[in-house]
């Protein structure tokens, strides 16, 4: 994603979304993945590609629970042959979701069928072609949006999940 050259492959979004049911009806608890940021922080994260562990693709930089879910910031690895494919996608609009790798510590049954995940060890973080949590995306690229098109594209797009 290519704002100007200091920018290039830095990538920023939801890799999940509190109290929004993914693909297999779990919701995430603000919170959940607190005590896991702490022992790990951002740099104990892998980026990924489509899950696979033997495709890094770059590195997080800040990883952090708002209001609204999980943000992640990092760095493509552009000097990889992946890392610059997955940066063009990213660009094209070609791929845009963010997934977690995951093991659940404590969860509770919702009524309606599926879990309310209270504390996750996340361990990565992967760009992907189809999101389990279909709100968790990656932001467009600054340069398609203007100077503060990234924190208005975050912004609007947080507003349109809540209020669905």
């Amino acid at each position: 994603m290519r704002a100007d050259a200091a920018g290039a492959g830095r990538l920023r979004g939801y890799a999940g979304l509190f109290g929004r049911p993914d693909l297999a009806g779990d919701r995430i608890e603000p919170g959940a993945f607190a005590a896991s940021l702490v022992r790990r922080g951002a740099s104990g994260l892998k980026m990924l590609w489509q899950h696979d562990p033997g495709q890094p693709i770059g590195a997080w930089t800040r990883v952090y629970e708002d209001a609204t879910g999980l943000v992640a910031e990092g760095q493509l690895a552009l000097d990889t042959q992946k890392g610059r494919e997955v940066d063009a996608l990213i660009r094209a609009g070609a791929v845009d979701g963010l997934s977690i790798g995951f093991k659940t510590r404590r969860a509770r049954r919702d009524a309606g069928g599926g879990r309310r995940l209270v504390e996750i060890d996340l361990w990565e973080i992967s760009v992907v072609t189809f999101p389990m949590q279909e709100g968790a995306r990656i932001a467009r690229p600054a340069s398609a949006q203007g100077a503060d098109g990234l924190a208005a594209r975050l912004r609007t797009e947080a507003a349109r999940l809540g209020a669905a």
